[in-house]
């Protein structure tokens, strides 16, 4: 059984939709488990913290977890063409994984929602990859091969799924995102069996 961790912040819960579809994905292919992971919200007020354990929705990730797993979908909104701050926050956590090489290998894939079209929804994706390159993991994205890439009017890119929320966060995903969402989940999880084989 391969473990593919889904982790993910979401403000206004498109990106959390997204990730439950990614999962889904993995979990359509035999031999695969989906671990849905969140992280913390950071605030300016320096004695601000959150609980332990949120109040709803996912569990919040540990670096043990990031370790273990064998693949990784990471998943952000759109914060002026790069991730928001809690995850990076916690990317900036893992220099004793790049020391080590413990994701060195391990496929990984990114997704994004944005408020419109041109939110910086593929920017937003690469930028998600720098710090996934730098650890060695192994870029997973979307081949033309998924036809709703090619007929889409809203999300979905090559560099991965991603979803347009509108400017009030009130757009559902639509068919076609949702489909690249578990289209992209089940690519990495086949990925991940193929390499541990």
């Amino acid at each position: 059984m391969v473990s593919v961790l889904v982790l993910y912040y979401s403000r206004n819960g498109s990106t959390a939709q997204m990730a439950h579809h990614i999962a889904r994905g993995i979990e359509m292919v035999q031999g695969a488990e989906a671990i849905i992971r969140t992280v913390p919200s950071v605030s300016p007020k320096t004695e601000a913290t959150e609980p332990a354990v949120p109040d709803q929705g996912a569990p919040y990730a540990t670096l043990e977890e990031l370790s273990q797993c064998d693949a990784l979908a990471l998943g952000s909104p759109a914060r002026f063409g790069n991730m928001a701050a809690p995850l990076k926050y916690f990317l900036e956590q893992t220099t004793a994984l790049w020391f080590s090489g413990k994701l060195s290998g391990k496929p990984a894939a990114t997704f994004t929602s944005s408020s419109t079209m041109h939110g910086g929804q593929e920017t937003t994706l690469l930028n998600m990859m720098l710090p996934l390159m730098h650890q060695g993991m192994l870029m997973v994205g979307l081949p033309y091969t998924e036809p709703e890439l090619n007929t889409t009017q809203s999300g979905g890119t090559p560099y991965g799924a991603s979803h347009v929320a509108g400017v009030d966060s009130d757009f559902p995903l639509n068919e076609e995102e949702a489909r690249l969402c578990r289209a992209l989940g089940k690519r990495l999880a086949e990925i991940t069996i193929k390499l541990k084989q």
